[in-house]
């Protein structure tokens, strides 16, 4: 039997299922013993997203840079932070929620406690393996030939 999805022809049986994939409390309950970086990461086959729980340190930076594609959601779980933009300083606590759009450039801080955020976003494509001549084609565009 085929499971109404816009015109799919998985059926039932194949489909994929929701599942828990991290406790974000166990986590958090970590604190500062946490280490700084990815606690967390999306992994699944298949997937359309990418989620990572992150941790940064008391003072710990995410140095200022610019995604010029992706928009990316950005949720503090524990501790807090700052988030500059071209606009100012930002605070952000545990519960605040924020939309980072693409093209927008952005850096944390870390608070005093540091701070651990849940970043989700589409998917990167993953890099594909080229022909040789590729690389010229790009080479020749971008030299104005």
């Amino acid at each position: 039997m085929a499971v109404e999805d816009g015109g799919s022809s998985r059926t039932a049986a194949d489909a994929p299922l929701p599942r828990a994939l991290c406790d974000t409390t166990e986590l958090v309950s970590l604190g500062g013993d946490a280490p700084g970086g990815a606690l967390w990461k999306l992994s699944e086959p298949g997937r359309q997203l990418d989620a990572n729980v992150v941790r940064l340190p008391a003072g710990g930076r995410v140095d200022t840079h610019t995604e010029p594609d992706l928009d990316v959601l950005l949720l503090v779980l524990d501790g807090a932070a700052r988030l500059d933009s071209a606009d100012g300083g930002h605070p952000l606590r545990a519960g605040v929620l924020t939309w980072l759009p693409h093209g927008s450039t952005r850096a944390v801080l870390a608070g005093p406690d540091g701070v651990t955020y849940l970043t989700v976003h589409r998917r990167r494509p993953g890099m594909r393996i080229q022909p040789p001549e590729a690389a010229d084609r790009l080479r020749r565009s971008h030299d104005g030939g």
